[in-house]
Parts: C-alpha cells; structure tokens; sequence
C-alpha cells in the first residue's frame, strides 16, 4: 500500500482544519446534506482514510461498500488514467465505445443464472431500481410493484415510494408514486413468533398479502434486497427468498434483486442471491461496481429486457467510459486478489469476536450478516427495545478513537460494518478492540 497502514490519532477528531472545512460547507452546502463524520479526507487506501489534519483512520464503511477493492485500486486507477487521456465523454447512445460493452459481457456473465442476459448501465442505482421497474412494467404489461418491510431502494421519487423509512428519506417529499405495496420481511431478530417459524410464516404472509390485496396477476415486479442494507442488514430467514422467487416464477412476475449494496463479492460469494442459489430475472448493481465512480447496472433476462422499444432505455451519462475501464479494474482486482474469499476471511474474524461481545455487554441484541456486511443491533439489556442513543454513544468514541463506523437500521439502533475488502487483518483486529472497548464504556 502506498498509505501506511495504521491508526494514527494526532489531533482531536475532527482536527482544526476539517473544522475549517466544514465551516466551508456549512456555508456552501444545504443543511439537508448530513455528515456522519466531518473530517475530510486527503488520502485513502488498504483500510485506512486520512485526513487534512494528519490523522489516519481505520475505515469500516469503505464509502457505504463502496470501495470494495479498496481506494485507488491500483488496476482501478491505470485504467481511468489512460481512459482520460483518450476521452471523458461521447454518450454511448451518440457514438459507442468498447468498455461499455466489455462491461455488459462481464456482467451477463457473471450474475446468477446461465440463461441469456442483457446489460445497460446508468449512472446510481436509485436510477437502475428505476428502470428495472420501467422493464418489468413493459415486459408484463402490468403496473404494480411490491416491496418490503425494512427496504431501502434510493432517493428519487420511485424509489422513495419503494424504501419503507420515512425519516430522513421521505419525510415531507410526497405525494409517492401510485401502484407500490408493502409487504411483510422475515427479520428473525423480531419475527414475534421466533426466528424458527420466521422465513414460513413471513413468506406466507407476503404472498396471502399479494394475492388478496393486490392481485398477482396485476404486480410487473417484486423488488427485494438479499440482505437489507440500511433497513439494518437484515438477513431474511434462510427458506424466504426462495420462496418468493419461486411464488414470482409461477404468477409471471418479474423477481428483482436489489444487489447495490451486496454485490461484488461483498458477502462472501460474487452476489449475495447466490448464497441461497436464487436466480433473479432482474439483477440491480452499483456502489462497488466501479470503485468509487458512478456507475450502475441492470442486467436481466433477455427476453424481459430486448422488449422495451429503441430509445426507451438510456440516459447521458450512463456507461462513462472512465467508470466503464474503472469497472473493468475492479473485475480485474476481484478475481485476481480472490476478494471473494477475503470477504469470507474477514467475516470469519469479525462474527466470533463480535458474539463474544453479545455474551458479554446485554446492550447487543443480535449479531448478523456475511462475509464482510455485518451488524450488530443494540436495544435496552433484557428486552428487544431498540437502544438508538447507544449507538450513537458507541459512534461518537469509536471516530474519537480514529474507527471510522456508519450506522443503519428501521429503528436507527444498528451498527453496520463495510470494511474494504483489502484491509489488513492487524486492523480489522485494531478496530474491533476499538469498538469493544466503546460498548464496554456504557
């Protein structure tokens, strides 16, 4: 790594000039635009972000699982270096370029199933939720659109409509789109009859819901994430996601996988639907598809895909050729550095320890999650109260500490844990003691 890889805490968190900073953006930026930790970055790479102060922290956010492979991914970074020098832009609908297209293949290939897919790339995956509803709407000729209890899909009005929390992400936006309906996820933490009878009882329900209230033959698509990310990374109970995928495949809809925050071998497998061997008709990426550059997919089923007419897809700045070749970089980087098998290391490092913790501090009420996405939720000891004032107590000392954690959750009580998959193992080890010590502290 070309950062040192260590923990270095010179001043206090942030220091004087990230204070000067931030009076800048406080100035020029809508307060609308949070922060969840105002130092500002100079340098990042490995595990560590550095800051304009000096200070080098352990990072376990990786930009909201961003940085997957790590910024400034060195085979990331000769790719976007030459794309630059050749050109920025063309629009890929004016005249195309190969890297979009290499893109697309990788993609089609690469995704859950062996049937024939179809690609095209759009810039967030706000707008790749977006126009995998718009697909599967064409394709069926239908116009509902179910979700879930706990699911998080963007911040355009859509996909507003499909997330399920109100605050921050939809408070006073609407009115929301027409056509969206909600139904049950299995969360075992708090299934009310236990997590044993969580993934029959919460599929059933879905699918009672569906039919009675909505019609199955009136929904284009159900759209669920495999892991619920700011939901508070829900696993849904194993036996779930099948089940709806196979309720989707026998009533002609359109089974969409919101992988944006689990893809790219996050979970410990290349995308988390695999973990249950689930094959989507329709699979959404982004976040660490492009290693920091905006990019975003849809990859799907071609016969869903080839039926939208000419011009019905696109956008002008979907595909850039630099997030394009940095894309490229990150496959490159995945494959060559088993980052598949790093996510699975890290979290056979990260669950013992975090359950160790669980036995110990009556604070953490569950721990989940796989490979290098997992969470810890904090409640009131001796109950399944959601604690969020813990958490942000545990926040405050674990980024005064140098630990840089993000938070999540329905209830805003869960701690999520998105190291790079690059980090090395001395401070994945380092921040945990980090977080131990901030939970022993309560």
């Amino acid at each position: 790594m070309s950062i040192p890889q260590e923990r270095r805490v010179v001043t206090a968190i942030p220091g004087p000039k990230s204070q000067e900073l931030l009076a800048r953006k406080q100035a020029a930026v809508p307060s609308g635009i949070g922060t969840t930790l105002p130092v500002f970055v100079t340098r990042a790479g490995g595990g560590v972000v550095q800051d304009a102060d000096g200070n080098s922290l352990i990072d376990f956010g990786s930009g909201i699982a961003v940085t997957n492979v790590g910024n400034a991914a060195p085979k990331v970074v000769e790719r976007v270096t030459r794309q630059v020098a050749d050109f920025t832009h063309t629009c890929f609908m004016v005249t195309p370029y190969e890297s979009y297209v290499a893109v697309c293949e990788k993609l089609n290939e690469l995704t859950p199933g062996d049937h024939d897919k179809r690609t095209f790339l759009v810039n967030s995956g706000a707008e790749a939720v977006e126009n995998a509803v718009k697909v599967a709407r064409h394709a069926t000729g239908r116009q509902a659109v179910v979700v879930f209890d706990h699911g998080y899909h963007g911040r355009t009005l859509l996909t507003m409509t499909l997330t399920a929390k109100n605050m921050p992400y939809k408070h006073r936006f609407g009115p929301f789109a027409p056509e969206v309906y909600r139904v049950p996820l299995a969360y075992p933490f708090r299934w009310p009859t236990g997590p044993e009878n969580c993934a029959e009882e919460a599929a059933a329900q879905a699918i009672d819901m569906i039919s009675k209230q909505v019609g199955a033959e009136n929904v284009a698509a159900v759209v669920i994430e495999p892991i619920a990310g700011e939901g508070g990374f829900i696993e849904p109970a194993k036996g779930f996601l099948p089940r709806i995928a196979e309720f989707c495949r026998d009533n002609g809809i359109v089974f969409v996988a919101d992988e944006v925050q689990t893809g790219f071998a996050r979970t410990g497998t290349l995308f988390a639907c695999e973990d249950e061997g689930v094959v989507p008709d329709i699979i959404v990426t982004a976040k660490g598809i492009a290693g920091g550059l905006p990019l975003a997919a849809v990859t799907g089923r071609a016969e869903l895909m080839d039926k939208v007419h000419v011009g019905g897809l696109g956008g002008t700045y979907g595909g850039n050729p630099l997030a394009c070749e940095a894309a490229l970089g990150v496959l490159e980087t995945i494959a060559e550095e088993d980052l598949v098998g790093r996510a699975r290391r890290i979290g056979e490092i990260m669950l013992p320890r975090l359950r160790a913790m669980k036995e110990r501090f009556g604070v953490i009420g569950d721990v989940r999650g796989r490979g290098a996405m997992i969470a810890i939720e904090l409640v009131v000891p001796g109950t399944k109260e959601p604690n969020p004032t813990a958490v942000q107590e545990v926040v405050k000392r674990c980024h005064a500490e140098g630990l840089l954690v993000l938070t999540a959750g329905t209830y805003g009580n869960v701690l999520r844990f998105l190291p790079p998959l690059v980090i090395p193992e001395h401070l994945l080890d380092e921040g945990l003691g980090i977080l131990e010590k901030a939970i022993a502290a309560l």
